[in-house]
């Protein structure tokens, strides 16, 4: 018997393949017979060719479920093609594409002053609004989830035209419109426009007036997650900080996992002692695995199961992390406006005038800043205006929860799962499951696919979440009404395929991005989260450099980034596990080329797993197991041409070559360049700081294989700055 077609039809609708496999195909050859999960068709009698025996060739086909997606197959008795066999297979295909074609829903529009979210969402999203109802917050968390779904697919629905909330009002130009690199942006002038009434009670600051008054914060950060840890490192260097964040303070719709070296980078930087950051470890575990569905994959790309025992193993409390960077933030004489919507900024040449609004009283409030960073992730109206027309390039929509109640048996929380999946393409997206064990017996639990931002096929959580809560027994046994639901885990990770540093706009005069709305982290696994921490020496080193001399123009602010060109030449990969919007693809192909990866991986020494995860990969390695992906699966790239097209690989190759140039730059410079550097800082800074910014900037970009350079820990570099801008030894 041999297998002669594999197709996945995008639909959880079983019954109804079945039934039109079985009332409404006609092959049109064949004697067609109904069979319990599709039909079989029986063809004249013919003689076997190795037996010599006669026999009644025969095509089965069946379908079934998994991953609330229907799967056909079809086999063959005989030896041989029976009559018109390729002409039935290509009829049945067509019109099972056109009878079930894919579907991309949307969210209802709804009014909570007329129904609950619950009510409004239970006809759509049955076992969603079942599953959340039995979480402590579910409803609260559930608009949590329908806003944030609303807000990203305005995005993407309107790239050419994003919403306006940056204005300029600087003294150049008259009254006319100045283009920014990276958008559009409208004079105006604070307290102007129906979104810039000023609350009464608060302090207007327009016109003539913003000219007498210096700012009142030499910080302001929007997004209080990623946010806070930036913010009370450079509040504890002395800064005047302000930090606004949409939700309670300490809110978080995610958890964190990192290793301990890579958390290192906050200890070092003065944030965390050693005793805080074992008291924010909810779980450290032994292992993590990877591992993919192999069962439709020839042997070749069967992989073994990839071991990282370093790798994420530390769970976090992430919202007592935060609240910890808060009361440092605090303590250091920094503020936090929590519930506190953000709604335009105004850039003059001078400051930043920032609106925004409580969101239970309803008042305006103002701050006047030296520099805005936006740290609003996804869902900042600010990334989507700076780079318009392309803010992501790609998205992980991602779904989960912290929950507990597995029977003993189904999981030893000493482990936990990277990257795993349990299916092939469904409904046009290859979903991957990740565990972490958490704070006593709980785990945390995600769902998540990579996906090419699509104006029709934005990405759903709402749909993402129906999935998850259907098929969450498929992946880990368990009875769905005995477990404990703790709170759910849910965002867009956002992907940005950068062919160069400058590729995309982090900054502009007197605003910063960072974390996931710079969208600069690894396509793999890694968040914002990771990237941030990994660069958060650099990110802090560059940005107390600028802000000591003042040098808050778009020219010198985008030269602070967490920018590694090994990462931007990674996101090939991460292009190789989208389908495209309205392709097909055969079903196991996907887990095919994740197999192909990770089994290399699999069979390297340990740390050139650790190396190529934690985004530390060098030139020589990347192109060692490029070289060893193609001898094992020679069809790889013609794969990757396929789902990735001709443009993308173009832009890779960009890619590529600016890793190249990068590398062999590194490899000259060597760390003799950071030491000389050192050497001249003491008369090269105060003479030259424009300079001293921009071969700052280089030590760290050209590091010889991605490594940090050999800079002191960045609170004991010589000096912090006071509130006065006054340098302090120490």
């Amino acid at each position: 018997m041999k297998e002669i077609l594999y197709l996945e039809i995008p639909t959880p609708d079983t019954g109804a393949v079945r039934a039109w496999l079985q009332e409404g195909f006609e092959p049109g050859w064949g004697e067609k017979a109904i069979g319990p999960d599709g039909f079989r068709l029986r063809f004249p009698h013919t003689t076997n060719r190795v037996t010599n025996i006669p026999e009644t060739p025969e095509l089965l086909a069946f379908v079934w479920s998994v991953q609330r997606t229907t799967y056909l197959k079809v086999f063959r008795t005989a030896d041989k093609p029976v009559p018109r066999e390729r002409e039935i297979l290509q009829n049945l295909t067509r019109e099972l594409r056109t009878k079930f074609p894919h579907q991309y829903p949307q969210p209802p529009a709804i009014d909570l002053s007329e129904q609950t979210i619950f009510e409004a969402l239970a006809p759509y999203y049955p076992q969603t609004v079942r599953y959340f109802q039995k979480m402590p917050n579910g409803e609260s968390d559930l608009q949590r989830v329908y806003w944030w779904e609303q807000r990203w697919r305005e995005g993407v629905r309107n790239p050419q035209q994003p919403k306006q909330v940056l204005f300029s009002q600087t003294k150049s130009g008259g009254g006319e419109r100045q283009r920014s690199r990276g958008g559009e942006w409208q004079r105006g002038r604070v307290g102007e426009g129906e979104s810039g009434r000023v609350g009464e009670g608060e302090r207007g600051r327009g016109g003539e007036e913003n000219a007498l008054l210096g700012p009142d914060y030499d910080l302001i950060y929007v997004g209080g997650a990623l946010g806070v840890i930036h913010a009370a490192v450079m509040a504890q260097l002395g800064y005047r900080v302000l930090l606004v964040e949409r939700l309670p303070f300490g809110r978080m719709n995610r958890e964190w996992n990192i290793s301990r070296n890579e958390f290192q980078s906050l200890i070092d930087l003065g944030l965390f002692t050693q005793t805080e950051f074992e008291s924010i470890i909810a779980r450290e575990y032994a292992d993590g695995f990877s591992k993919f569905f192999d069962a439709n994959n020839p042997p070749n790309l069967k992989a073994s199961v990839l071991h990282t025992p370093t790798v994420l193993n530390v769970g976090l409390d992430a919202e007592k992390l935060l609240r910890v960077c808060g009361e440092k933030l605090r303590a250091a004489g920094g503020e936090i406006w929590d519930e506190t919507e953000f709604i335009r900024a105004d850039v003059g040449d001078e400051q930043v005038d920032l609106q925004a609004k409580h969101q239970r009283t309803g008042a305006y409030r103002q701050a006047r800043g030296r520099l805005l960073v936006d740290a609003m992730g996804t869902a900042s109206p600010i990334a989507w205006q700076l780079n318009k027309g392309r803010a992501f390039d790609s998205v992980c929509p991602t779904v989960g929860a912290v929950l507990s109640g597995f029977e003993p048996g189904v999981w030893d929380s000493q482990y936990g799962d990277v990257l795993y999946s349990h299916g092939d393409i469904s409904r046009g997206r290859q979903l991957i499951w990740e565990l972490f064990p958490a704070q006593g017996d709980d785990l945390t639990i995600y769902l998540f696919h990579y996906h090419e931002v699509n104006s029709e096929n934005p990405g759903s959580l709402l749909e993402m979440y129906e999935d998850f809560f259907t098929i969450l027994p498929e992946y880990r046994r368990c009875d769905m009404d005995k477990l404990v639901w703790k709170k759910p885990t849910f965002g867009y990770i956002p992907g940005h395929f950068s062919v160069g540093s400058n590729d995309r706009t982090v900054a502009i005069d007197r605003l910063i991005a960072i974390g996931d709305a710079a969208s600069l982290q690894s396509p793999l696994v890694f968040t914002g989260f990771g990237s941030l921490v990994r660069n958060l020496g650099r990110l802090t080193h560059l940005l107390d450099t600028a802000l000591k001399h003042d040098l808050l123009s778009a020219k010198h602010l985008n030269q602070i980034s967490a920018y590694q060109s090994n990462i931007s030449v990674t996101w090939l990969f991460s292009k190789g596990m989208m389908v495209p919007t309205g392709r097909y693809f055969p079903p196991q192909r996907i887990n095919a080329m994740l197999n192909t990866f990770f089994g290399i991986l699999a069979s390297e020494p340990p740390n050139v797993a650790e190396t190529f995860i934690k985004d530390r990969i060098d030139w020589l390695t990347f192109n060692r197991l490029a070289l060893k992906a193609a001898r094992i699966n020679p069809a790889l790239l013609m794969w990757i041409w396929e789902l990735a097209g001709a443009r993308d690989m173009l832009r890779w190759l960009g890619s590529y070559l600016d890793f190249t140039i990068s590398t062999l730059i590194g490899w000259l410079l060597g760390d003799w360049f950071t030491s000389w550097l050192a050497r001249q800082q003491p008369w090269l800074e105060p003479r030259y700081p424009k300079l001293w910014l921009f071969l700052l900037a280089q030590s760290y970009a050209y590091r010889p294989g991605m490594r940090r350079p050999k800079w002191p820990n960045f609170h004991i570099l010589g000096y912090q700055i006071s509130r006065r801008g006054e340098e302090l030894k120490v």
